[in-house]
């Protein structure tokens, strides 16, 4: 009888792919705390990387200075907006500090016309609780929320410039290291960029075509600071299932509470009737143009991304589906291909029974 035995080379691969793989989940685990800073770099880089070409091919800047001038550009375009929706809401904060006490009893006369309309019991003791409890747990962490989005924002400027300086060098060591077939690369390369373009221009504008189609309606209606819930229905646009109905709905409210029957009607009507249903026509058609995205794949890939990734999500979340689904074909067609060649390689067609 032959001695079987495992070749040394095979205990040396062996051993250095669970070396590479403990190492990999350690690393894995330490440094997931900066995912979205890399996930939201990797999309600007998709999104700049042709310009850094055009740059640095057909004007003659250097690399770095290519870098920073398009960096510099996209923090404007980020923080511009950002910037003005914290001023606005912060306003509206530093007004409801300082008229504490009005609002109190402005807000206990509308619950209380609810509740006299509606016979539905809102303000027990019992929600007064929770409603303080919630309260008191929210504020921390939305100053927590606060200082890890300004930390995920400056490591995400930080790992984007070295990876618009060393682009070319980045992508053909992936290109080369990549254990697939060179129409298998390219492939994927083409379907992560189809993707991130998909997700990091559709959602906005969808978001903010939305907003559109909102605040003729608000206007229509006679809705008080219409901008000022233009740019709350634009940030709501931009979630998936409820949307912009978290905008509309409040409104409505707001208007039955101050006996203003019909515009809380017309504003449930104009909401749900248009604004929801655009919302539906602009995600799916603009995601189906720009990434020929299935409607169902963003669906289903913005709530995942969302709990898995937070905001950055809303890119990255459909991307995993599709990335799934990519993998599958890229399986089928590396392998049971070879096999049906190999298989048929005497020069005679296999038949199958």
């Amino acid at each position: 009888m032959e001695e079987s035995y495992i070749h040394q080379n095979r205990i040396k691969q062996i051993f250095f792919l669970v070396c590479i793989v403990g190492l990999g989940l350690l690393l894995a685990r330490e440094l997931s705390a900066f995912l979205p800073a890399v996930l939201g770099a990797i999309t600007l880089y998709m999104l700049m990387r042709k310009s850094v070409y055009y740059l640095t091919g057909k004007k003659g800047w250097s690399v770095s200075l290519s870098a920073w001038i398009l960096m510099l550009g996209s923090f404007l375009v980020i923080m511009i907006p950002i910037s003005a929706v914290v001023s606005m809401l912060s306003s509206k904060i530093s007004y409801a500090i300082a008229h504490t006490n009005e609002l109190s009893v402005a807000l206990d006369n509308m619950v209380n016309r609810i509740e006299a309309q509606f016979g539905v019991k809102i303000l027990s003791e019992e929600n007064i609780g929770k409603l303080g409890n919630m309260i008191a747990k929210t504020i921390p962490q939305m100053l927590s929320a606060t200082f890890n989005t300004l930390a995920t924002i400056f490591f995400m400027y930080f790992i984007l410039y070295f990876m618009l300086v060393n682009g070319q060098k980045m992508e053909q060591a992936l290109y080369e290291h990549i254990p697939l077939k060179d129409e298998n690369v390219n492939k994927l390369g083409f379907e992560i960029e189809n993707m991130v373009l998909s997700n990091a221009i559709g959602i906005p504008v969808i978001g903010f075509l939305q907003g559109v189609v909102a605040i003729i309606g608000y206007y229509i209606i006679g809705v008080k600071e219409p901008w000022f819930w233009f740019v709350i229905t634009c940030i709501t646009a931009m979630l998936p299932v409820v949307g912009a109905a978290l905008a509309y709905v409040p409104l409505a409210i707001i208007f039955f509470a101050n006996n203003q029957i019909w515009q809380g009607f017309f504003m449930l009507v104009y909401g749900f009737g248009v604004i929801g249903t655009v919302d539906n026509i602009f995600r799916f058609a603009l995601a189906k143009k720009i990434g020929n995205v299935h409607p169902l794949i963003t669906v289903f890939g913005v709530i995942i991304g969302l709990q898995l990734f937070g905001f950055i999500g809303l890119i990255f979340g459909p991307l995993l589906i599709s990335l799934f689904i990519l993998l599958l074909r890229i399986y089928a067609n590396e392998f049971f291909v070879k096999h049906r060649e190999v298989a048929t390689s005497d020069g005679e067609p296999e038949k199958l029974e």
